[in-house]
């Protein structure tokens, strides 16, 4: 009985390991998405800023894409 508890033991402790490396590496990734959907949104502000004032420039490929739409990953 005490080898098997040893066993889950040290189970449990590498499953617990491996949950915190996922864990800092879903919060590194949350970090690099939301600085990528700023600076998305920067450049669509930008870019419907200067469509606003120069209607000559097609920003198609821009205004079809939804920012908000990359959070639910």
């Amino acid at each position: 009985m005490d080898k098997v508890n040893s066993q889950l033991y040290q189970q449990n402790c590498y499953i617990i390991r491996q949950n915190e490396m996922l864990r800092k590496k879903a919060k590194q990734l949350n970090q690099e998405n939301q600085a990528l959907l700023s600076e998305l949104k920067q450049k669509l502000s930008k870019a419907n800023s200067n469509h606003n004032s120069n209607p000559d420039i097609n920003l198609s490929s821009a205004s079809t894409t939804d920012p908000m739409n990359l959070n639910k990953t």
